[in-house]
């Protein structure tokens, strides 16, 4: 063999290593995700609000102790266990080197502290750690969660209580969440320091959230996420047209909230894909059940919906069936139960509706002393599916003597008066964990203060509801925990706190090449997100 071609063979040798060390060393493609939605996320602080709309984004930054895998299942996040040492006490062993996306790492004081701070009365997630009395280090990596009584299903919930570092919250004076319907303006409002996927690199409110991938997460090219995504951009359009726009002309890739009237088009067109599930929500009419009169009616001395009868006759005026069938272009199940069958303890002979029925309607308000019917203010957010259902609800109660004057107003104005409990009447939605606890105690359960009826928008209040559902939240029996969510839907089934509706059909519209898994809470795991 000669010199020149030894010498040859040796350069294919050391070119066939370079390309080696090149597919290494090179970088992943960048990968961007754009993703449109209606609704701004309207703060960062993790827990401030108890929102669907902020959770779709603060979620990706902020981890909590568990989480859910791909089946929507309960699995480790940056607890990698957790059990019950004593009848009043959890512990969980934490993840270890996790650190938070300025660097610091996550320790137990981390984990006691945001467990405190959710629990503040400042915090909208303090409703679902109603028995839960505090946190305490146990060494570096361990926590224990106390309880005043026995709680069977508190891993359950931990979801959405994100873990925030102490130092962090210390250096900028966000000790407490900021008080949302105080309209407080805080640091942690527009900036973010998790551990969770996904970093904030800019909020701009009501315009665009940019977000990049956390290259130091833990749960990197594991089972726990498996997405390719480098960058990904929320951009707030509210109108349905023009956010269709812009999948249609390639300035977003991903929309999460298409509009119901657009979804037959949209699934004919082959430059689109979409992603389907059944929402374990539901949507409600709420009332005031508290004031003895009610402050925007025509009725002077007396609150009408205070009235079981004036109720039901709500109930019957509806006809949810035609509701979703020409409103929501049959994208929805209506329902009579208050919570879906995702959620344990649901009762299927619940889910039939009362039916459509003027006439009875017309007569029970005659019974209950309103012949003539009366008026009454009903508030909606204005987004426009849900605008368009109270519409018709105004239009359906108009035929039995009910003068419902719709009022649309944008979600930051809507939820404090839920929250604050100043709305007449009310549409709004729950999305439930698959434990009914949380639901029930934060909607019908007798408003406190210290968390439970957070979200009790009327102010309804029945004390043997209320022992039902404090049962609940101790029984350390799963099938006698089950029975007891059943007695608490009868009761609520006889006594219409709440009047159900309808449950949604989610959808999210794509472009063929994005991969993504379709949760039923309507929340994109941009963890598990994958671009082609």
């Amino acid at each position: 063999m000669t010199i020149a071609v030894r010498s040859v063979r040796r350069l294919a040798l050391l070119g066939v290593g370079l390309a080696a060390v090149l597919l290494v060393a090179m970088p992943a493609p960048a990968k961007t995700l754009r993703f449109a939605s209606a609704f701004d996320p309207q703060s960062l602080d993790p827990h401030a609000l108890a929102l669907l709309y902020q959770s779709r984004v603060v979620t990706q930054i902020y981890e909590s102790l568990v989480n859910r895998d791909r089946e929507f299942r309960l699995e480790p996040s940056l607890a990698l266990s957790w059990r019950m040492v004593d009848a009043r006490t959890w512990r969980f062993s934490l993840r270890p080197n996790v650190r938070f996306h300025d660097g610091a790492p996550l320790t137990a004081d981390d984990v006691v502290f945001s467990i405190e701070r959710a629990l503040a009365k400042t915090s909208q997630r303090a409703f679902q750690l109603r028995g839960v009395t505090g946190a305490r280090k146990v060494d570096p990596l361990t926590v224990d969660v106390l309880l005043a009584a026995p709680d069977a299903v508190l891993p359950e919930k931990m979801i959405f209580i994100g873990i925030i570092s102490r130092p962090w919250a210390e250096k900028h004076g966000v000790l407490l969440p900021q008080d949302f319907n105080g309209k407080q303006e805080t640091y942690a409002v527009r900036n973010a320091n998790g551990t969770g996927p996904f970093m904030l690199k800019r909020f701009e409110p009501d315009t665009r959230l940019v977000l990049v991938a956390n290259p130091h997460w833990w749960g990197r090219g594991t089972p726990f996420g498996g997405g390719n995504v480098t960058e990904a951009v929320y951009t707030v359009i509210q109108s349905d047209a023009t956010r269709m726009a812009a999948l249609a002309t390639g300035e977003a890739d991903f929309v999460i909230d298409p509009p119901f009237q657009d979804i037959a088009r949209l699934a004919q067109d082959e430059r689109l894909k979409f992603a389907s599930t059944t929402d374990i929500g539901t949507q409600y009419l709420g009332f005031d059940q508290a004031r003895s009169e009610l402050e925007t009616s025509d009725v002077r001395g007396r609150n009408p919906f205070k009235d079981l009868r004036v109720r039901r006759a709500v109930y019957h005026a509806l006809d949810v069936d035609s509701i979703v069938a020409k409103v929501l272009r049959g994208q929805a199940a209506p329902t009579g139960s208050f919570v879906s069958p995702l959620v344990a303890g649901y009762l299927p002979e619940l889910d039939r509706r009362l039916p459509h029925d003027p006439a009875t309607a017309r007569a029970l308000l005659k019974e209950a002393g309103y012949p003539s019917g009366f008026s009454v203010q009903l508030d909606c957010v204005n987004v426009t599916f849900r605008a368009a259902v109270c519409q018709a609800v105004a239009a359906m109660l108009a035929q039995v003597g009910i003068r419902a004057t719709f009022q649309p107003a944008p979600s930051s104005l809507f939820f404090p008066k839920l929250t604050q409990a100043t709305s007449s009447f009310f549409e709004f939605g729950w999305i439930p964990t698959t434990d009914a606890w949380a639901m029930l105690n934060s909607t019908v359960r007798s408003f406190d203060g210290a968390g439970a009826g957070q979200f009790n928008g009327g102010r309804y209040s029945n004390p043997r509801l209320d022992a039902l559902i404090d049962s609940i939240r101790v029984e350390p029996d799963l099938a006698r925990r089950r029975q007891l969510v059943g007695e608490a839907l009868r009761l609520m089934n006889d006594d219409l706190p709440l009047l159900p509706l309808y449950r949604r059909k989610i959808n999210w519209v794509m472009r063929p090449n994005i991969h993504a898994v379709p949760w039923p809470n309507d929340i994109l795991e941009l963890r598990f997100v994958r671009v082609d």
